[in-house]
């Protein structure tokens, strides 16, 4: 399946319609999710049949992928999916179908996704390819949802347009395995992006089920989430999909745009994963919705997510740095909140560079629960002890070890506690006390080799902005311009 996903990858950076993988993913996405729908209905009608029963199938005949791609040249089927095809989908958000049902759902893809092949040849080229895919068994489930998430990941990787979508799956997993969600349990993310942390507990709470009621529990019952961005939506709604939860509570909305003071005990949910976007400034109208107001993004989500964890509930988000120290009347107020009504029990720093390549933000996660007030917090700093980079980012092995660290509570070169009548001003930013750390002297060639490539990606951005080609455009500085300014001679 690799192998093909590839070849069609290839066909799709040769089309004038496409540019860049975020084009790539999402057209690949809904090609994919309408083969995958094609033979999920085909199963569900073999068993029905076999049940004695009948099905009802979601597509009418003349839509279904079976008989659509079949027509005769690539021009034809062109047409049909951009006349008709999209049309007809986008329809399945009437109000008549069942908010709940994949009818709906399907609909809720296709009003905010459009077909972006220019050429008939190349939609032909990949539809072909496709149809030597099956995924009527659920190994086939399997591996296409692990290439899903491939494909997130590369757009991910695609630059600093794209960074709402991904987050690294290894912090997510231990995110994940440190609140140890259970089944019966309700989760929900607000920020959801591509609802990687949904599928991460999806996946560590399956091999617990004990029943058929369970699984349906789990599939349709446990997961929900907001979304405000279409694409990152849609590539979240598909992805659930993809990976067997069959009716994803995933809405198309903006969180901050509840009313906070509105949320009733019945709203509240066990768990909250998230990954709140940083660096955000809300309007007024937003801010109006929360009793402490502030334009900051995150601090806002930080207050909706403390709202809506229910009582004994457990959250764990994560924060930019700067979060932990900001000594703003509204951050402090915000802080003052998360002490006094919960029990912020970790912090774990991440190292810089975590969210290469589109932000360098240093980051932390924070851990919190309802289960009275905070009396110390244990602290723990992730030393690698090597560089971040966009093709060695943080793996699974180097931080798997936290979530046994976090129940320990123990006191390290690399953790510590501090107890909560310590932290002055409710500035959570604990500096280390068990680490001396050395003073390190670099090397002049190294501070200008890192110079030189720092001032070579702000001009690739820059160039991306504009639409230059940055091979034929100049860095700002060379090495040699560089040494010159720290000798003073420009």
């Amino acid at each position: 399946m690799k192998q093909s996903i590839n070849l069609i990858t290839d066909y799709l950076r040769k089309d004038d319609g496409i540019s860049g993988a975020m084009h790539y993913t999402e057209q690949i996405s809904w090609l994919l999710f309408l083969k995958f729908l094609d033979d999920y209905e085909d199963r569900e009608s073999y068993n029905a049949v076999l049940n004695g029963t009948t099905y009802d199938f979601i597509l009418e005949k003349k839509y279904c992928w079976k008989n659509w791609t079949q027509l005769p040249s690539g021009d034809d089927i062109k047409d049909f999916v951009n006349n008709e095809l999209f049309p007809y989908l986008a329809t399945f958000r009437d109000s008549e179908n069942d908010y709940h049902s994949m009818k709906y759902k399907i609909g809720e893809i296709f009003k905010f996704i459009n077909n972006r092949i220019e050429s008939g040849h190349t939609i032909k080229d990949i539809t072909d390819e496709i149809n030597k895919l099956s995924f009527q068994k659920q190994g086939d489930l399997f591996e296409l949802s692990w290439v899903y998430e491939d494909l997130l990941q590369g757009m991910g990787n695609d630059g600093w347009n794209s960074g709402e979508f991904y987050t690294p799956r290894s912090v997510i997993k231990i995110m994940v395995e440190a609140i140890s969600p259970r089944i019966w349990e309700k989760i929900c993310d607000p920020a959801a992006g591509s609802c990687g942390f949904l599928i991460e507990a999806f996946n560590f709470m399956k091999p617990k089920i004990s029943s058929d009621k369970e699984l349906e529990i789990l599939k349709n019952e446990t997961f929900f989430a907001n979304e405000k961005t279409p694409l990152a939506y849609t590539m979240g709604m598909m992805n659930m999909i993809l990976h067997w939860i069959s009716n994803p509570n995933l809405n198309k909305k903006n969180t901050l745009t509840t009313n906070i003071r509105d949320i009733e005990e019945k709203d509240k949910f066990d768990i909250i994963l998230a990954n709140p976007p940083f660096g955000g400034k809300e309007k007024e109208e937003i801010q109006q919705n929360f009793p402490i107001k502030t334009n900051a993004t995150e601090m806002l989500f930080l207050q909706y997510i403390i709202k809506i964890l229910k009582n004994g509930g457990k959250s764990a988000i994560i924060v930019p740095e700067w979060v932990l120290f900001n000594n703003s009347n509204a951050f402090v107020e915000i802080k003052k909140k998360l002490i006094q009504e919960c029990n912020l029990h970790s912090i774990v720093s991440l190292p810089a560079w975590v969210f290469l390549p589109y932000s360098g933000v240093k980051t932390n996660i924070i851990f919190f629960d309802k289960t009275g007030a905070t009396q110390d917090i244990w602290y723990y700093e992730v030393d690698l002890w090597r560089k971040l980079t966009k093709n060695k980012p943080i793996n699974y092995d180097e931080i798997k070890h936290i979530p046994e660290l976090m129940k320990k509570r123990e006191e390290s070169e690399n953790s510590w506690i501090v107890k909560v009548e310590d932290i002055q001003n409710f500035d959570l930013s604990a500096k280390n006390p068990n680490k001396i750390k050395e003073e390190i002297f670099r090397e002049p060639d190294e501070i200008l080799t890192e110079m030189t490539e720092n001032e070579i990606e702000i001009q690739k951005i820059k160039n991306k902005i504009v639409g230059s080609n940055f091979e034929t455009s100049n860095p700002i500085f060379v090495k040699e311009d560089l040494e010159k300014l720290m000798r003073g001679g420009m």
